[in-house]
């Protein structure tokens, strides 16, 4: 039973792929359908209900959903997950941006309360510009090193 007209017809009739369309298989119907050479005839065995369309398949969400809540908690994220060199991952300026605000507001916060002298302050300033400073703790391991500090409290 090659059923290829009616199908092809029934997918144009119906609008769908004819990959969704469902041909009763019951051998009584059988004769009805190789006789069907017309769209006009498909459309009639559509309607006796002989000639069908597959639902829609869908992909489910919920392996996504619970994947996505695993991430979140910090879980799937090890080393084999990574592809790619860190800075594809974080953007090497965002990081730069948030270290230099971090230092650069911990500077104004001394100054500001007296701790560094103005002088200090700009040339501490301008070392973290340059890089220098790898984070915040690496400049306050500097500041106690140095001796800049005038009075403890600021750490």
């Amino acid at each position: 039973m090659d059923y290829r007209l009616q199908r092809r017809l029934a997918a144009e009739i119906l609008g769908v792929g004819e990959s969704r369309i469902w041909i009763s298989p019951d051998p009584e119907h059988a004769e009805d359908i190789e006789q069907a050479v017309t769209k006009k005839d498909v459309l009639m065995l559509i309607k006796r209900g002989i000639i069908k369309v597959k639902p829609k398949k869908g992909n489910s969400h919920s392996r996504w959903l619970e994947r996505h809540r695993q991430r979140v908690k910090g879980r799937r994220r090890g080393h084999g997950k990574r592809k790619g060199k860190a800075s594809a991952r974080l953007d090497p300026k965002e990081v730069w941006m948030a270290r230099i605000r971090k230092i650069r507001r911990y500077l104004k916060y001394l100054r500001d309360h007296g701790m560094i002298d103005r002088r200090t302050y700009r040339r501490l300033y301008r070392l973290a510009k340059g890089g220098t400073y790898k984070s915040l703790a690496d400049l306050r391991r500097h500041l106690v090193e140095e001796g800049l500090l005038k009075k403890e409290g600021g750490q």
